[in-house]
């Protein structure tokens, strides 16, 4: 269920860029049973992290807090609505349900005319395309080499797990 509250809590993190120099003004919290359990900032310039978005700040806030990688029963609250990587990234940690502010349009908009050196440019329509596109697709050059050594890895990390009684 909406709540304002945390809508603008994450127009709050998002404010903060008109003051931090390397952020861009994108903020997000997780929320579950009432109560926010992560916050992010988007400071893939500060930080020379391209996915350090704020959604996926808040997700990384949220796992840490709860000790958990599992966020299935919360919320996300955006001031924007999210990239493909940040909805990838939210289905991965098991929010299902997002609130948002601004649409991706209207923050393409707002950023209209800007030069590149003052953002840090996506090709949201590229990126939704490609996020979802197996490598076969040729979309990303992609070569597999030594599989049958990363296959062994995994088995024995499998095997590990499965001896040690982990379902």
């Amino acid at each position: 269920m909406y709540e304002e509250k945390f809508m603008k809590l994450a127009l709050e993190l998002s404010a903060r860029a008109l003051a931090e120099p390397g952020t861009e003004p994108f903020g997000a919290v997780v929320v579950k049973d009432g109560q926010v359990v992560g916050e992010g900032f988007n400071h893939s310039v500060a930080h020379f992290d391209p996915t350090s978005h704020g959604e996926v700040e808040a997700i990384r806030d949220a796992c840490r807090r709860l000790q958990r990688v599992d966020l299935a029963g919360c919320e996300m609250y955006s001031s924007c609505e999210p990239c493909a990587m940040c909805v990838a990234a939210m289905r991965v940690a098991g929010i299902r349900r997002l609130f948002f502010a601004a649409t991706l349009d209207q923050s393409g908009a707002a950023f209209e005319g800007l030069p590149i050196a003052a953002r840090h440019p996506i090709d949201v329509d590229e990126l939704r395309r490609v996020a979802g596109a197996t490598l076969d697709a040729g979309l990303t050059p992609a070569e597999q080499h030594l599989p049958r050594e990363a296959i062994e890895i995994l088995e024995a990390w499998a095997g590990s797990r499965k001896a040690a009684g982990h379902s």
